[in-house]
């Protein structure tokens, strides 16, 4: 509690937290397919079908599916731990992996691809908030939990720096269906793996001895905030997914598909570095007040993508959209340490993370359908659509991102005394 700028925490500080590699290191591993997923479905509806709208709409229906049941799943992890939840969930997906490729592989009618998808994207593993709730739990009231907001953003977005480009290379250079194959390997051999590290787990609410309100549910989604943030991650997927399907049709009509992993992995690794950067910035200013600042910049890097007609200058582009996308993410992951209460931040961190699903299945979507429609290049106005909209509804709603503590600080009036955040 006597933290001072002289101690500030950062990333080294953050990496000696006692067990920490025990579930970074498996969580990393497992993580890995998240991003390969609906690539990988892309990839290989569109060569078996030779339709973007229709791969489009087949990875946007994994995406809804996933939106719509991973804080299940983050609320059954709260309630009854994470290994309970994770081993059936990796088995269940591989099969349907299995199931989806041999469906496209042999032509199946859209209908049938679109029910195999469901069970493909409700059963994805949550790792990325599952390693969330672990440090909240480890680092509950510490500023170091900043830290690893942003630490955790730069893994996620290193996955998608590796994850697109292994895809694309697997799906180009072996086999249309080698992308998908790999990602059940994956899911499955990492899964289990980080599953088996116990110790480290949020201990289940259900054993919660003690706990205030013994017996009642709080779910994370009645939390005002954690809606607006919803929004606010669900345009934030908009570009993932819009980006995804857009810089794929960009490449194939410029002659080099191959270059689609690259392009994609220049702005995931802007995205990246900004991370970074977050991580180690002793910020001044409220969190709050950092995503209303950073949300705008957003919008305003994915305004000339659609005017981009040359792979350098899109390249170029793309990773600025990535520098402006990690502040905002990380700052939302960051609000849901302050907002929710611990014994519901797993099925918080779902949400968001299924918010950015979500949104990215839209995004591929209806960039797919413009894409058919008119040309690669319409397909880069849906991250500033997606955006725009998010960023209404968040200077709209704003005040439902200040914590409770702080806004009865306010009304007492004694708002001039509060401490720096060190973060």
């Amino acid at each position: 509690m006597a933290s001072t700028v002289n101690e500030r925490p950062g990333y080294g500080q953050l990496l000696r937290t006692p067990g920490a590699w025990t579930f970074l290191l498996p969580g990393f591993l497992a993580r890995q397919p998240f991003a390969m997923l609906t690539i990988g479905i892309l990839l290989l509806v569109n060569d078996t079908t030779g339709s973007y709208g229709t791969a489009g709409t087949v990875s946007a229906t994994a995406g809804v599916a996933m939106a719509l049941f991973a804080p299940q799943s983050g609320k059954l992890a709260d309630r009854f731990g994470q290994a309970a939840v994770l081993i059936p969930g990796v088995v269940v997906h591989a099969a349907a992996i299995s199931l989806l490729t041999v469906l496209a592989l042999s032509d199946a009618p859209l209908w049938a691809l679109l029910a195999a998808a469901v069970p493909a994207g409700a059963s994805t593993p949550q790792i990325g908030p599952m390693v969330r709730a672990r440090w909240a739990s480890k680092l509950d009231g510490s500023p170091l939990m900043s830290t690893a907001a942003a630490f955790e953003s730069v893994t996620d977005e290193f996955t998608f720096v590796i994850g697109p480009v292994l895809a694309t290379a697997l799906c180009t250079g072996v086999h249309p269906a080698a992308g998908l194959v790999a990602e059940a390997v994956l899911t499955l051999a990492g899964g289990l793996l980080f599953a088996s590290q116990r110790r480290t787990q949020p201990r289940p609410s259900r054993a919660a001895a003690g706990a205030a309100e013994a017996g009642k549910r709080v779910s994370a989604l009645s939390v005002p905030g954690v809606r607006v943030l919803a929004v606010v991650m669900l345009g934030i997927g908009t570009v993932f997914g819009g980006m995804q399907v857009s810089m794929t049709a960009f490449t194939k009509e410029m002659g080099d598909p191959g270059l689609n992993g690259l392009m994609y992995g220049a702005f995931a690794a802007g995205n990246m570095i900004a991370g970074i950067a977050c991580g180690v910035i002793a910020w001044k200013t409220s969190p709050q007040r950092r995503l209303l600042l950073a949300y705008p910049l957003l919008v305003l890097a994915t305004t000339p993508l659609w005017a981009a007609h040359h792979m350098v200058l899109l390249g170029a582009l793309g990773m600025a959209v990535g520098l402006c996308i990690a502040p905002s993410l990380i700052t939302g992951y960051t609000l849901v340490e302050k907002l929710v209460p611990a014994g519901a931040r797993t099925e918080a961190f779902t949400w968001l993370t299924g918010a950015v699903g979500l949104g990215q299945a839209a995004g591929a979507t209806v960039g797919g359908r413009l894409i058919d429609a008119h040309d690669a290049s319409t397909g880069f106005l849906v991250p500033l659509g997606g955006t725009a909209v998010a960023l209404l509804v968040l200077l709209l709603l704003r005040k439902a991102l200040t914590p409770h503590s702080e806004s009865v600080v306010a009304a007492r009036g004694v708002g001039h005394r509060e401490p720096v955040p060190v973060d």
